[in-house]
C-alpha cells in the first residue's frame, strides 16, 4: 500500500464526518498479520480515554497536522506533556508499556501512524481512567 495525499485525503474526510471524529485504516497485509499497524485520522474535540498498554508499547509518527500527548501517573495527575508536530521535531515518540495517557488533536487534518508490538488485546476496564 503507498500512502498518498488521495489516500490520506479521503481519511481526513472520513473523520470529520465520524460521530468520534476520528477514523482509522488498518495496515497490516492480512488477519494473519499479528502486529498492530494503522493510520489514525483525527479532528480537534475527538475525545480519547486516558488509558494504557500493559502488555505493549505504543509508537507514534507524525503524517499531517498535531498532537498534545498527555502523560499521567496512577493517581491520574499530569506528568508531562508532549507536543508532536508533522514535519517538526519531534514528529514521532514511544510510549512505554503500561504508561497512562491520552492525546489531544490540535490541527484539522490531522493523521498519524501507530504502532503497537505484537497482536490487538482489548483493553480491560482497569486500563483506562476516567479524569
Amino acid at each position: 500500500m503507498v500512502l498518498t495525499s488521495e489516500l490520506l485525503d479521503r481519511l481526513s474526510q472520513e473523520a470529520k464526518t465520524s460521530e468520534r471524529l476520528r477514523m482509522n485504516l488498518d495496515l497490516r497485509n492480512s488477519p494473519a498479520d499479528q502486529s498492530q499497524r494503522m493510520l489514525n485520522a483525527l479532528e480537534p474535540g475527538t475525545k480519547v480515554p486516558v488509558h494504557r498498554h500493559q502488555e505493549t508499547n505504543e509508537t507514534v509518527v507524525m503524517l499531517r497536522g498535531s498532537i498534545r500527548e498527555l502523560f499521567y501517573d496512577e493517581a491520574g495527575q499530569l506528568t508531562q506533556e508532549i507536543l508532536l508536530r508533522a514535519n517538526a521535531e519531534p514528529s514521532a515518540m514511544n510510549i512505554p508499556a503500561g504508561v497512562w495517557h491520552t492525546l489531544e488533536c490540535l490541527e484539522p487534518g490531522t493523521i498519524l501512524m501507530e504502532m503497537k508490538d505484537g497482536p490487538f488485546v482489548p483493553r480491560k476496564p482497569e486500563d483506562e481512567k476516567a479524569l
